[in-house]
């Protein structure tokens, strides 16, 4: 579904929507800067809803980030692991949407 390649158009949307992706920009720098949660965790965190939406791009930018931020082996498979509990969680609570 995905290809890296696509990514070499996010400068056309960029000089298509110049004020939106300074927006995005300034947004995605704070919320994944250093701060209370430290940036190895928050890029964790961003592992496991890029597992969770099924996001191939943001899965490997933010898997890089992680390792780069000092992201053990163990803890990206924890990280993984918090995606699969969510994600079963939801199936089963809207499960009961099917029972009358």
């Amino acid at each position: 579904m995905f290809d890296f390649d696509n990514l070499k158009k996010v400068p056309r949307l960029a000089a298509a929507a110049p004020e939106a992706m300074k927006g995005f920009q300034a947004l995605d720098k704070a919320a994944l800067a250093e701060g209370t949660i430290s940036k190895k965790n928050k890029e964790l965190i961003a592992i496991a809803v890029a597992l969770t939406t099924q996001c191939g791009y943001c899965l490997e930018v933010h898997r890089k980030a992680a390792i780069v931020a000092g992201a053990t082996e163990e803890e990206l498979a924890e990280a993984t692991f918090v995606a699969v509990a969510l994600r079963a969680g939801a199936a089963l609570t809207h499960g009961t949407h099917l029972i009358d």
